[in-house]
């Protein structure tokens, strides 16, 4: 991306748009880049970066954890944060597991709440490290039952964006890294990507979009911090531009599209009052315009890059071979010679089941987009009532 999404673009893409982000402290600074960006074009600071659990950070509030209960750096801890104005709505969840007693809660919200448009999730560090012997195992059968439960709450046209864990250094001084597992340190940046291998291959079956920045910030690492964890304010300002310039991609926006000039005024349009109206030839994809509410009529198509649904069979997470077997790349002309079917995966386990619904030989997606016209409501977000000490 040559460049970085300005605040008039951002404010435009996200207007009359519910916006959650889940995950763990990179996430966190992910939502507090976006509650900046959409109110002026300013990075954020040190301080702003390093600070966690604060009662308000550039105008949001503090919903549940943080400084409201007690802070540590150990899995229980909880940090709901939210930015509202007239036409935004950003929400972000602390989460150390993908999957738990505390995530079913969340989900709670989302089934009984307000259902959001955009969905930014991402948890891996933790899941690999704090939960004992076998978590890796534990971590791909969670996997699969947030997968599974998230498309079944949400609305069917909300955009689920899975983002895969960045590069981690060799030597992690992270606040999650405590010193019964800083044995892990060595080898966990080579245990991320196999987690991002399995987790983005799982989304894109279960029909989740993905956001590799393990590979985009892969030649990047100079923006690291010095504790190999977290990364600085010209990172996150790139790691918002391609949130958000997926999510134009994803609703047919194209954020970068010089404005047409000069405007033309077609005598043929004249309006009920007798005055003309001024009309400028969009080009197509529409580009945003300062100062001009986000529109959009009628579907557009979404192309789901270098995902084929019979390249890959997943195994399900109880049986003896628990791994993803992926079969090899074909090439155009062999994608030619196959023949048209439905892929028919069938997962039971656990509890859940897992029926993805896609046509082998179909890479396009079709969204339907539904704006609401109102400002958000000032009352607090729904949240479900949680007990202070949340299991595992």
């Amino acid at each position: 991306m040559s460049t970085f999404v300005r605040h008039s673009q951002a404010r435009q893409l996200l207007h009359n748009k519910f916006v959650v982000v889940l995950g763990g402290s990179v996430q966190r600074s992910m939502y507090k880049d976006l509650v900046l960006l959409l109110q002026r074009d300013q990075y954020l600071t040190l301080p702003q970066l390093k600070s966690k659990g604060e009662f308000s950070f550039e105008h949001d509030s503090l919903v549940e954890g943080g400084r409201l209960g007690p802070m540590s750096n150990g899995i229980e801890y909880r940090e709901v944060r939210q930015f509202r104005s007239n036409h935004h709505l950003l929400r972000f969840y602390f989460l150390t597991r993908i999957y738990s007693p505390y995530v079913e809660s969340i989900l709670e919200d989302f089934r009984r709440g307000l259902k959001p448009d955009v969905i930014i999730i991402s948890s891996c560090v933790w899941d690999i490290t704090r939960y004992g012997l076998g978590c890796l195992e534990q971590y791909k059968e969670n996997l699969h039952k947030f997968f599974g439960q998230i498309r079944t709450i949400v609305c069917h046209d909300c955009l689920i964006l899975w983002s895969l864990a960045m590069p981690l250094g060799k030597k992690i001084k992270g606040g999650f890294l405590v010193p019964e597992v800083s044995h892990l340190s060595p080898t966990l940046c080579h245990d991320i990507i196999e987690a991002n291998f399995y987790s983005s291959r799982l989304a894109e079956a279960y029909g989740l979009d993905v956001l590799d920045l393990h590979f985009h910030f892969r030649l990047s690492l100079q923006h690291r911090m010095p504790d190999g964890v977290h990364w600085d304010a010209l990172a996150h300002r790139r790691i918002s531009s391609l949130l958000l310039q997926h999510t134009a991609d994803a609703w047919g926006v194209d954020l970068h599209d010089p404005l047409p000039s000069p405007r033309q005024v077609h005598q043929d349009h004249i309006g009920e009052f007798g005055h003309h109206t001024i009309r400028p030839k969009w080009p197509h994809p529409r580009p945003l315009m300062d100062l001009v509410p986000l529109q959009r009529r009628g579907q557009v198509q979404y192309q789901q890059r270098l995902f084929r649904p019979d390249r890959f069979q997943l195994i399900p997470p109880n049986s003896e071979d628990r791994v993803v077997n992926i079969r090899p790349l074909l090439l155009s002309t062999q994608l030619a010679n196959q023949p048209a079917h439905t892929a028919g995966h069938h997962y039971e386990g656990g509890g859940f089941s897992f029926h993805p619904h896609f046509q082998a030989d179909d890479s396009w997606m079709r969204r339907t987009r539904h704006f609401r016209s109102h400002p958000y409501p000032p009352q607090h977000p729904w949240m479900t009532p949680r007990h202070s000490a949340y299991g595992r």
